[in-house]
């Protein structure tokens, strides 16, 4: 099977496919409150033109639409990106969820999907998580990831924001 950065997964619960610029209306409406995004570094993608920006950058990198099985609704967006051969890694980021899916258990299973699916290809995932993104952080502590850095990372379209690197290890994810 070769290495796809943009491949459908799916479990019981949802289908990860590939993002489609079809499909604006439909994560916007994920993304159109502001809740979602107050933890964020990028507070303001509630915002049709700032939104719009994040959807451009989503597309170039080739995102994944996030989608519940059960309304066939968009529940969000995720991605890989930053493929490093040498360093035998991916980052998987710039995942968001409408509000209605937290708590759900919609993030496990996307990253579990996600994971199982890329440790064929890596050794190893990073992740950027804002610094304030408090949600994000206990998130991806949960699947056994540490943090490792701080950087500012510059997001498509955007300017620089503190981030704390994650990283977690195929052998950890594989034991947990």
């Amino acid at each position: 099977m070769p290495f796809n950065t943009q491949p459908t997964l799916e479990n019981q619960q949802i289908w990860l496919l590939p993002l489609e610029a079809t499909d604006f209306a439909g994560l916007y409406a994920a993304a159109s409150d502001p809740k979602v995004w107050e933890q964020h570094p990028n507070k303001d993608r509630w915002k049709p033109e700032a939104f719009g920006t994040y959807f451009e950058g989503a597309m170039a990198q080739k995102a994944l639409k996030i989608v519940d099985k059960a309304t066939n609704s968009i529940a969000g967006s995720t991605r890989f990106y930053g493929y490093d051969a040498q360093d035998d890694s991916i980052l998987i980021g710039y995942t968001f969820y409408a509000t209605r899916y937290w708590g759900k258990g919609f993030n496990l299973g996307v990253k579990a999907l996600m994971l199982d699916y890329v440790f064929q290809f890596v050794s190893r995932v990073y992740f950027h998580i804002g610094a304030d993104n408090m949600r994000s952080q206990i998130a991806i502590g949960r699947l056994g990831a540490e943090k490792i850095a701080e950087e500012e990372i510059a997001y498509f379209g955007e300017a620089p924001k503190l981030n704390f690197v994650y990283r977690l290890e195929k052998k950890a994810w594989l034991n947990r």
